[in-house]
């Protein structure tokens, strides 16, 4: 298939589309409750979770939900309710190792604290995914192969950037970092990106909990002869894709799902604007 061929591809694009559908839209995990954080909803935690945290200062657990909040009789504020709720889970075996990083956690579409990254997924917590789909001025696309040390999808492949914002970073800024960091590109490089946009919210059960993440992603055309360079050891080879390789890639299922999702709706996007 050549680029100029794009057009025919809307209907096989839509039917992939409705295939990712059961595989990224799916109910928590058997036993789940809800989560509350500082009265509002926030989550879904697995029931070993819920076991775990029970008797923690500042958890309550009702027969209908979790209900984390300050606990202003021990003198602990929100956030440090959290941190003690990550130990927790930590040093009980629910978690899939230790990232060190602070994500923001959300409630109702707002910003109620941070928590330590590894802890979001046996919460149901909603994180929120960026990532670049790296265009060459040929109308290929560059992709990029998950290192076998990924604790989620070693090995598979995966969109040019992705990676997830981190507390007190905007949304823009986490994907210029995350450039940086898994591809050696400079602001300079993805000066024409488009402004981010969300593909789709997730919803997928994981062995360790459930993950609810919004995906979001941006769109460039990289200047010509840029070729990406990782930087922190989490990305084993890149490639550059043509348009019949990029669709034999997706046929084949190599793809993460978020990638796919994101591939899907950038190749929609260049469809609609006539870029082929």
């Amino acid at each position: 298939m050549k680029s100029g061929q794009l057009s025919s591809l809307s209907d096989a694009i839509a039917i992939r589309q409705q295939s990712l559908i059961p595989l990224i839209q799916q109910l928590p995990p058997a036993g789940a409750r809800p989560l509350t954080v500082a009265g509002r909803v926030a989550g879904w935690v697995t029931q070993r979770a819920t076991e775990c945290l029970a008797e923690l200062a500042g958890v309550r657990v009702s027969d209908e939900a979790v209900h984390v909040a300050a606990a202003p009789r021990e003198r602990l504020p929100l956030d440090v309710v959290m941190q003690k709720v990550a130990f927790t889970l930590r040093d009980n075996g629910c978690l899939r190792g230790w990232r060190g990083e602070l994500l923001d956690v959300y409630g109702e579409g707002r910003k109620l604290c941070v928590l330590e990254r590894a802890a979001m997924r046996p919460l149901g917590l909603l994180t929120k995914a960026v990532h670049l789909n790296g265009w060459s001025t040929d109308g290929r696309l560059w992709v990029a192969r998950r290192a076998e040390t990924k604790a989620t999808d070693p090995g598979m492949w995966d969109t040019l950037v992705g990676g997830l914002a981190v507390a007190a970073e905007s949304l823009d800024t986490s994907l210029v970092r995350e450039c940086h960091e898994e591809a050696g590109l400079n602001p300079t490089d993805i000066h024409g990106r488009s402004a981010l946009r969300v593909v789709l919210r997730m919803h997928r059960r994981l062995p360790e909990g459930y993950q609810v993440e919004d995906m979001l992603v941006s769109d460039c055309v990289l200047p010509e002869g840029t070729v990406p360079v990782n930087q922190d050891g989490e990305v084993s080879e890149f490639r550059l894709a043509s348009l019949e390789e990029l669709w034999s890639m997706i046929e084949e299922g190599v793809f993460t799902h978020e990638a796919e999702a994101c591939i899907l709706d950038s190749l929609v996007q260049r469809y609609r604007t006539g870029v082929a």
